[in-house]
């Protein structure tokens, strides 16, 4: 059953099963993130959570953030872990060995629901091989990417997320050079194009939007993609009050479009339909410029010698932004 949410203030009050009381840094996108996902439904929810930011800080023996069955695997194979849980529990219904108070649940019609954690270091990159994997043999559970497009747990590395001009500790700008020199993955389209019944991308500053997604995720079988935009005030460097707006920054730039792709396929992995569906257009596309500006990993960019990257990353956007457009007027 969907869970049915009238304001912010009851969504944000009921059901919580991630204590704010932890060690991320202030400000961190990934505390309203998971609260926002795990708050998206009543039913009982199994966490995998890969190494990361996320894990080292909501874990700290004897402590622990989690108010859900919750485990920690490895920094590369979250989607393992929850694939694993998936098919063990399906094997388990089958065959009528649940234990009584899991049986319970199902029969109370609240199926629980199986969610990965990880980061973008852990999800384009070391830890993909698995999550390709667990998408192609069509396992049932959600995986949510806390995106910041950086290693930020482990010092601030440059990630196959991270956009260009970027500086980081292994991309750093200087005199010889303006940063990460690649535009991100396009993680979204490689997972909708493993034949995933749901991929989405989403934003913590549109959080309807986000719950209607996760919810949606929810509601299909099969393995979903969750795209989180995780502003994070440790290596993009911006004030920790200012998260909110950085995100709107990104959205409403179309750097972080929110769109979603719906794919229907057969029992052999066939995709037979796909669509689409941009689910938030801003009134006013503001200029890229104005989401570099507000986080000084840019700031080198503003030198009149780097503005050409600027440029560059406005024709980027707005060719990725077209492109989408086009997408969705044709239906596919």
């Amino acid at each position: 059953m969907v869970k049915k949410i009238k304001n912010l203030k009851e969504f944000s009050l009921s059901n919580d099963r991630f204590e704010g009381a932890n060690l991320m840094c202030p400000g961190c996108s990934h505390n309203i993130i998971v609260r926002e996902v795990l708050n998206a439904t009543d039913d009982p929810v199994i966490v995998a959570t890969a190494t990361g930011c996320l894990e080292v800080c909501t874990a700290v023996y004897p402590k622990t953030s989690w108010d859900v069955s919750w485990i920690h695997i490895g920094f590369e194979n979250a989607a393992v872990a929850a694939a694993t849980v998936s098919a063990a529990y399906e094997v388990m219904k089958k065959k009528g060995k649940l234990p009584p108070a899991t049986q319970k649940m199902v029969d109370e019609g609240k199926e629980p629901k199986i969610v990965a954690f990880a980061g973008d270091g852990g999800t384009y990159d070391i830890g993909f091989q698995s999550l390709s994997g667990a998408f192609e043999r069509g396992h049932n559970f959600m995986y949510v990417c806390l995106d910041n497009e950086v290693y930020a747990n482990t010092g601030g590395q440059r990630s196959s997320s991270t956009p260009i001009g970027a500086s980081t500790t292994t991309s750093p700008a200087g005199s010889v050079s303006y940063g990460e020199k690649m535009m991100k993955k396009s993680m979204v389209e490689i997972m909708a194009d493993h034949g995933a019944p749901y991929v989405a991308q989403v934003s913590p500053s549109k959080w309807k939007d986000l719950v209607k997604k996760v919810q949606k995720g929810f509601e299909v079988y099969g393995p979903v993609y969750i795209n989180a935009q995780s502003a994070c005030t440790t290596e993009w460097k911006h004030a920790p009050e200012d998260t909110i707006e950085v995100s709107d920054l990104g959205v409403d730039s179309c750097v972080w479009p929110l769109y979603e792709i719906i794919n229907e396929r057969d029992e052999h992995g066939i995709i037979y339909s796909t669509k689409l569906n941009i689910t938030y257009r801003p009134k006013n596309k503001i200029p890229v410029e104005e989401y570099l500006a507000a986080q000084p990993r840019f700031r080198h960019l503003f030198k009149p010698e780097n503005r050409h990257i600027i440029d560059l990353w406005q024709k980027a956007v707005d060719t990725r932004w077209e492109y989408l457009q086009r997408r969705e007027e044709a239906g596919v």
